[in-house]
């Protein structure tokens, strides 16, 4: 099962003018905040900071020392000191104050352990292990279903199904089927081919054939759709950042196959690993303003023709409209040519084709 936690290092304190020169406090910051249960880092800090995607600078996240792990628990005090000449953060945990500066990480522990994770777990969980990205052909040599142990052609969780063998020890398995082809909306190259995801099965009988239980299924099962190794030890380590690229991608997918979304819904944009990106890549989101442009200029054209008639009919206005930024979205997921994202915050839906960039 997906597992996550959080640690904090407890360490030095940045001085006050790189704090300045990066970080804008909330108007109403409080000075003091008592963390609740359903808390994230990015909400409790985005009660301290106007952008709350930087809380690493905040909390002061050192990726490369990682030591001292302390972990943050509903009804510990997270504490902002405005007092001195360099801002302080401190964190009251077990009846006992300590002045730290609070580095907040990503290390896989017990989910009865879990601290506070950095955004809802609940958001990502479906997405964790069920979203695959596959070059064309990758399956074809993946075991496959070959028939219900009763000749359903439909199969669900609980049925026993026949399945051919890869050769393999692997008994646990992920039950997928090949997709649609992600392509690039401004090159046309094929990035991939978005897998969907089936469910699991697991061996009851080897051999090949073999025989298979099909423990979870989101949808119905058929022939032909394939097996790969279940793999369980994926873990979400992030912290949010800028990335070292410059990024400018489009959305070429939405979850769901819906047109749009809101908050903590997962968007697929044609940038990866070999862009630049990686896990944690803080993007905004924009409308494309081309799009809006013509609509109004369609639509002051035929104004004109209505209320001046003449030289005005036809003509259309070269009005240019700016790109409207409607949310930010963070980066969970990365394969090669394509990435998976949460979109944390929106002030508008975000679409198929909208345009992703370093915030």
């Amino acid at each position: 099962m997906y597992k996550l936690g959080i640690s904090v290092l407890l360490a030095g304190l940045m001085s006050m003018t790189s704090y300045a020169d990066e970080l804008q406090l909330q108007k109403d910051a409080p000075s003091r905040y008592t963390v609740v249960k359903g808390d994230t880092l990015w909400d409790i800090s985005g009660k301290f900071l106007k952008d709350p995607w930087k809380w690493p600078q905040i909390w002061g996240m050192n990726k490369a020392e990682i030591k001292n792990p302390h972990w943050i628990y509903p009804g510990d005090i997270v504490i902002l000191d405005l007092s001195g000449k360099t801002p302080r953060l401190s964190l009251q945990s077990s009846g006992m104050l300590q002045t730290v500066k609070l580095s907040p990480t990503m290390r896989a522990t017990s989910i009865d352990e879990m601290g506070i994770p950095p955004i809802p777990a609940s958001a990502i969980n479906a997405f964790i292990k069920q979203p695959f990205v596959m070059g064309e052909g990758a399956l074809d040599k993946a075991p496959r279903i070959l028939a219900a142990q009763e000749d359903r052609m439909m199969l669900g969780a609980g049925d026993l199904a026949y399945a051919t063998n890869d050769g393999s020890d692997t008994t646990d398995w992920k039950i997928l089927r090949p997709g649609n082809a992600l392509i690039d909306p401004d090159t046309k190259e094929v990035l991939g081919y978005e897998v969907k995801y089936l469910g699991e099965a697991r061996t009851q009988v080897k051999g090949d054939p073999q025989r298979v239980l099909i423990t979870a299924a989101v949808q119905e099962v058929q022939a032909r759709d394939r097996l790969i190794p279940a793999d369980d030890n994926y873990s979400f380590r992030y912290v949010p950042h800028v990335s070292g690229s410059n990024i400018n991608g489009k959305v070429i997918s939405v979850s769901g196959g819906m047109t749009e979304a809101g908050q903590f819904a997962t968007i697929i944009i044609n940038k990866g690993s070999r862009d630049g990106v990686d896990e944690g890549t803080v993007l905004a989101a924009y409308k494309n303003g081309g799009n809006l442009k013509n609509e109004l200029s369609v639509a002051n054209a035929r104004l004109n023709c209505t209320v001046s008639g003449g030289d005005s009919c036809g003509k259309v206005e070269d009005i240019t409209l700016p790109d409207a930024r409607s949310g930010l979205v963070m980066v969970y997921r990365v394969f090669d040519k394509v990435s998976y994202a949460l979109i944390m915050q929106t002030t508008r839906p975000i679409s198929k084709l909208d345009f992703v960039r370093n915030p």
